[in-house]
């Protein structure tokens, strides 16, 4: 059997990745699009594609229905479904075989057996491998902490940590809300919560003639409210049992529901004891590392097994070193909320490899993951491999959308991870440290400044000849200030731009933007910047920045209550709390919104009354709405 041309029912990072692949097999590729990715890359670079009215993944990705009839529509003979969606739905993957499509990842049966966790859990146990069991009706103190789990999904969706038994209940309910919201499917389960293991898992190819490969591991230790933030391979410091343990344990599963295609199983590791998680039936967000490492390309090998080729030879040797991490359109410093906007510069150094969502002109919206790309280093070693990656995020120039960017290098420079002292909660239990006092660059500002006041005299349109900076009275100078940043002042002598902080070398249009050169003590460090009417880019020798300026008066419609619960991020609202004249007090939940598949929870900040509730359920709001009043009650 040869596929001709593949349908990706999925879209952004994972669809540009396989049709990569397509194209260098020469097979041909289609498209799915919701209204919302219209603009998308992935779109642009299917051979055709076929729209999905609606925005909502309910609506659009995860019809089954809707993406068979694409295919046929297309003439496409495959679907591949990627990650996520419908990546994982038993019943979809048999209605693509019933259509006459090539179904490129494994049997709909071994999906079944794995969907849910809990089965997953007794044919492991019936199979001989490790697992990790509490009985929910008989649970015990000395059993806590507690892990609740969506059995039907992953990403950290759904999944709750219980500290006490008080708390279960509530968290239950919590973690089945957001398991339906995510997956469609409530079924939780609840498992001893470890968090000073590590996560680690053995990527899985096996085709249709028995033949089973444990294609080296991967550790995925590092992560926020239970979502992968950085991978890497071979996951370092194992010892040879535990690693042994994992491959053997690894083939053991796959061979246990009869896998077929490429797969991963996921364990947790407590120094020498293994203790398997879950099996997960498609590719993972974090196969590139294994791909640098073993020299294989994992889609092209989906492709080779569904057609009924054979894995011929052995396993390819390990060589090196990588680690990627998931840069995220989050902000950290508002509690890592998702963030939205449109993309305006996105580049990155030759030294790394980047799987990207996104592009100059792409928009970010609330619909879908966070997750806009993946950096990816490989080198000889880890340490080189660690620092070809903190030099290419210092080096890349993001604007358009806040990210995790700078937290990034923040977590791959942190003393721990240097050492590859690896654990489950590690990023949590570090957060004060590793994030609390991020060192930015004083001049950032100051080159905003200069590089603002030397275009506005550029580009006047009477009295150009007037050098930038120039004032009637020369002593007083000119000042410019941006959120977060102390002002600035400037002033021009002798037809020179001067600042108290550094010798200004230079300031100079480069076409769009402005290249401005500072000297302190000696050493000269350059910066370019780009200027907006509602923002000012900056790249600089220690990262990109993204400014906005203060007004120099203030709009009083921007004024708001006091008191005013504000929408952190643009979402949709999916319940509402309280209603006007409720009392609340701090700390009861007023608000849960919802954005890129993860609820928020807003909370009354204070004691008081609800007043001038402005939203209701299935509302979208945008970032910085107001959602209630919360008024202090006064004796």
């Amino acid at each position: 059997m040869t596929i001709k041309r593949v349908l990706v029912a999925n879209r952004g990072e994972i669809a540009r990745r396989v049709f990569r692949t397509c194209r260098d097999l020469g097979i041909e590729t289609v498209a799915v699009f919701s209204d919302a990715d219209a603009g998308m890359p992935f779109v642009a670079e299917a051979d055709v594609s076929v729209r999905l009215p609606g925005s909502a993944p309910s609506d659009t990705y995860l019809r089954g229905d809707l993406v068979i009839e694409a295919a046929r529509r297309s003439g496409a003979d495959a679907i591949h479904p990627g990650y996520g969606f419908l990546s994982e739905n038993a019943d979809f993957a048999r209605e693509v075989e019933s259509a006459g499509l090539v179904w490129i990842g494994p049997s709909p049966e071994s999906i079944d057996e794995m969907g849910s966790k809990i089965r997953a859990k007794e044919i492991m146990a019936a199979a001989g491998v490790p697992i990790l069991a509490v009985d929910l009706d008989g649970v015990t103190p000395g059993e806590l902490p507690l892990l609740v789990k969506a059995s039907a999904g992953g990403g950290g969706r759904g999944m709750r940590v219980v500290e006490r038994l008080d708390d279960l209940d509530a968290e239950l309910a919590k973690a089945r809300a957001e398991a339906e919201s995510a997956f469609g499917d409530g079924t939780v389960f609840v498992e001893p919560y470890l968090p000073r293991a590590r996560h680690v898992e053995v990527q899985i190819l096996a085709d249709t003639h028995g033949t089973v490969w444990a294609v080296g591991d991967r550790d995925c230790s590092i992560q926020r409210r239970h979502q992968k933030v950085v991978e890497e391979a071979p996951a370092p410091g194992l010892s040879d049992r535990a690693r042994t343990t994992l491959h053997i344990a690894a083939r053991e599963a796959a061979k246990a529901v009869a896998y077929r295609g490429a797969g991963t199983v996921e364990f947790l590791v407590d120094g020498d004891r293994v203790f398997f998680l879950e099996m997960n039936t498609r590719l993972q967000v974090e196969h590139p590392v294994t791909e640098e490492v073993h020299g294989l390309d994992l889609v092209a090998e989906q492709i080779r097994i569904a057609e009924g080729g054979a894995l011929v030879g052995s396993v390819p040797e390990p060589n090196g070193h990588a680690i990627e991490v998931r840069l995220y359109a989050e902000d950290p410093a508002e509690d890592w909320s998702p963030q939205t906007g449109t993309i305006r510069a996105f580049e990155f150094p030759g030294s790394v490899r980047v799987d990207s969502a996104v592009e100059v002109g792409s928009v970010v919206g609330i619909h879908y993951d966070a997750m806009i790309a993946k950096v990816i280093a490989h080198g000889p070693d880890r340490a080189t491999a660690l620092r070809t990656l903190v030099d290419a995020l210092r080096r890349s120039r993001v604007h358009g959308v806040t990210t995790n960017r700078s937290a990034l290098r923040q977590i791959l420079e942190a003393p721990q991870v240097q050492a590859a002292e690896l654990w489950t909660s590690m990023l949590e239990e570090h957060a004060d440290e590793w994030f609390g006092d991020e060192t930015s660059d004083p001049l950032v500002p100051v080159a905003a400044a200069l590089a603002e006041a030397t275009l506005a005299a550029s580009s006047a349109k009477v009295l150009s000849r007037i050098p930038a900076g120039f004032r009637n009275v020369p002593s007083q100078p000119l000042t410019r200030e941006y959120e977060g940043h102390e002002p600035v002042r400037y002033r021009n002598a002798q037809g020179h731009l001067v600042v108290d902080q550094a010798d200004v070398v230079s300031v100079a249009v480069d076409g769009s933007s402005v290249a401005v050169l500072l000297e302190v003590e000696g050493v000269t460090r350059r910066y370019r910047v780009t200027v907006a009417q509602d923002h000012v880019d900056v790249d600089g020798p220690d990262g990109s920045t993204s400014l906005v300026a203060v007004p120099r008066f203030v709009d009083p419609a921007d004024v708001v209550a006091e008191g005013s619960l504000l929408a952190p991020m643009p979402a949709a609202v999916t319940a509402v709390k309280v209603a006007d004249g409720d009392r609340v007090a701090k700390g009861d939940p007023v608000v849960v919104l919802e954005a890129m598949k993860m609820q928020h929870t807003i909370a009354a900040p204070s004691d008081g009354v609800v007043s001038g509730l402005a939203v209701s359920v299935g509302q979208q709001v945008e970032a910085g709405a107001v959602l209630a009043v919360i008024e202090e009650e006064t004796e």
